[in-house]
C-alpha cells in the first residue's frame, strides 16, 4: 500500500509531462502552419514552455513537423503539421501561447482550445474564397501592370483561380502538386490568345495578377529569412520547395507559349503603366479585403491590417523612388512592416504580430516578379538572367529587412507583452467557442 501511494507522485509527474509536450508540440504546429518561420516558433515554445514551469525545454523544427523534449535526457514528443491554417486561426493560436506565457490559461484548457482550432468555420465559407481570389487579382494587377487591359483580363481570369483554390481544398497531394502547371498553363494560354488579339499588349505581365495569389514568393523570402537566423536544414528545405514551385509556374507559361507557338517579341514586352498614381493605391486597398476575405479575419481588424500593408506599400514605393533600385524599396518596405506590425499589436494586443504582418509581407510579391523573369529566359536569356538577379537581390533585400525590423521592433514587443498582453488575455473568456480538431 505504501508503495503503491509513493509511486503516485512519480506517475502524476509523468502524466504532467506528457500532457505539456504535447501541448507545446500542438502549438508549433499551429504556429507553422501558419507560415511562421522556424526560429520564432522555436523561440515562441521556449517561452510556452518556461511559462509551464520547464526551464530548459529543447525545440526542433521543420516547415513540416516539430519536435519537443522538456529537458535534455527526457523523452520527446514529435507532431507533423497537416496543411495550413487561416490567419483568424493563427491569431487564436497566438493567443493560447500568450496565455501560457503569462499563466492565465491552464495547460488543459489550452489543449482544448487547440483540439477545437482546426474546425473552426470560416467566417466568409465558399464565397470568400472565391471573392477573395478575383479582388486579390484585380488588386495585384493595379500594382504590378496598372493598364486597363491587365485590370480587366485579371477580373475575367481570376475566378479559375478561386475554383482551383476550392478544389485545392479537398484535393490530395497529386493535385496540389501539379497544381501550379496547371494554373500557369490555363491563365499563360488565355493571355497568350489575348495578347494575339491585341487585347493584352504585355502578355507576361498581364497573366501574373490572376496567379499571383498562388506564387511561391513567402516561402522563398521565409526560406532565406530562416538561412539569415542560421536555421540551415529549414531555409534550405523552404527555399528549395518554392523555387521547383516557381519553375513549375514557368513551365506552364512556356508550355502555353509552345503550344500556341507565341512569337518571341510578344514574350519580351515592357511593363505596362497607363493608369495613373491611384492605381498602385486602390490595388493595396482590394489585396487587403482579399486577404481579409480568403483568411477570415474579422471585419473589426481590416482597417489595423490595411494601415500596415499602406505603410509597407509607402515605404517601399519610397524607396524605390528616391534611391532608383527595387531592392532599396524592398528592404525598407519589409523593415516598416515589421515595425508596424509590432506597433499594432502595442496598441491592440487581440491582434498579434505575425498576423498584421503576414499581408504586408504577401504583398511585396517578389514570386510575382520572380515569375516574369523566368519565363522570358527562351525570348530572351541575356534580359531575363538580368532581370533574375534582380529580383534575388529583391529577396535578398526582403529578408534581410525583415531581419533587421524584427531586431529594432524587439523591445517594443517586450513592452507590448508586458502592457498589452493583460488586455488580450481579459478578452479570452468572451470568445466565442467553436469546435474543431488538432492542430
Amino acid at each position: 500500500m505504501s508503495g503503491q501511494a509513493g509511486a503516485d507522485p512519480t506517475a502524476q509527474l509523468e502524466e504532467r509531462d506528457v500532457r505539456d509536450r504535447r501541448l507545446l508540440a500542438w502549438l508549433g504546429a499551429g504556429l507553422l502552419a501558419g507560415g511562421m518561420p522556424v526560429h520564432e516558433v522555436q523561440e515562441d515554445i521556449h517561452e510556452a514552455a518556461r511559462g509551464l514551469g520547464h526551464p530548459a525545454p529543447q525545440v526542433g523544427c521543420l516547415p513540416t513537423a516539430i519536435t519537443v523534449t522538456l529537458a535534455a535526457g527526457r523523452p520527446a514528443t514529435f507532431e507533423q503539421v497537416e496543411g495550413a491554417v487561416r490567419l483568424d486561426q493563427l491569431a487564436d493560436v497566438c493567443a493560447v501561447r500568450a496565455s501560457l506565457r503569462t499563466g492565465t490559461l491552464s495547460p488543459d484548457e489550452a489543449l482544448e482550445r487547440l483540439t477545437r482550432l482546426r474546425a473552426q468555420p470560416h467566417r466568409y465559407r465558399r464565397l470568400g474564397l472565391f471573392s477573395g481570389a478575383v479582388l486579390s487579382g484585380v488588386g495585384i494587377a493595379l500594382i504590378l501592370a496598372p493598364a486597363w487591359s491587365a485590370v480587366v483580363f485579371a477580373a475575367l481570369l481570376a475566378p479559375v483561380t478561386g475554383a482551383l483554390l476550392l478544389l485545392l481544398s479537398r484535393a490530395g497531394r497529386t493535385m496540389r502538386t501539379v497544381s501550379p502547371l496547371i494554373a500557369a498553363f490555363v491563365v499563360g494560354a488565355a493571355a497568350f490568345l489575348a495578347a494575339g488579339e491585341g487585347w493584352a499588349p504585355a502578355p507576361l505581365w498581364t497573366l501574373v495578377g490572376p496567379i499571383a495569389v498562388l506564387l511561391p514568393g513567402a516561402a522563398i523570402v521565409t526560406g532565406l529569412t530562416e538561412l539569415s537566423a542560421g536555421s540551415m536544414v529549414a531555409g534550405t528545405a523552404r527555399l528549395a520547395h518554392g523555387t521547383m514551385q516557381m519553375l513549375l509556374f514557368a513551365l506552364g507559361v512556356g508550355a502555353a507559349a509552345a503550344l500556341l507557338r507565341v512569337p518571341l517579341e510578344e514574350v519580351e514586352t515592357a511593363r505596362p503603366a497607363e493608369l495613373g498614381w491611384w492605381a498602385p493605391l486602390l490595388g493595396v486597398v482590394l489585396v487587403t479585403v482579399a486577404i481579409s476575405l480568403m483568411e477570415s479575419v474579422p471585419s473589426r481588424l481590416v482597417p489595423w491590417l490595411l494601415a500596415v500593408v499602406l505603410a509597407t506599400y509607402l515605404a517601399q514605393w519610397a524607396g524605390h523612388t528616391v534611391l532608383g533600385t527595387r531592392w532599396a524599396g524592398a528592404f525598407l518596405g519589409a523593415v516598416v512592416a515589421s515595425l508596424g506590425a509590432t506597433l499594432v499589436e502595442f496598441l491592440r494586443p487581440h491582434l498579434p504580430r505575425v498576423v498584421a504582418f503576414l499581408p504586408s509581407f504577401w504583398l511585396l510579391v517578389p514570386g510575382s516578379l520572380g515569375l516574369i523573369s523566368v519565363s522570358r529566359l527562351e525570348a530572351a536569356p541575356e534580359v531575363a538572367v538580368a532581370a533574375f538577379l534582380g529580383v534575388t537581390l529583391v529577396v535578398v533585400a526582403i529578408s534581410l529587412g525583415i531581419v533587421v525590423g524584427a531586431s529594432l521592433a524587439r523591445p517594443l514587443r517586450d513592452v507590448a507583452r508586458r502592457v498589452g498582453m493583460p488586455y488580450l488575455l481579459s478578452l479570452l473568456p468572451r470568445r466565442r467557442r467553436r469546435g474543431g480538431a488538432s492542430t
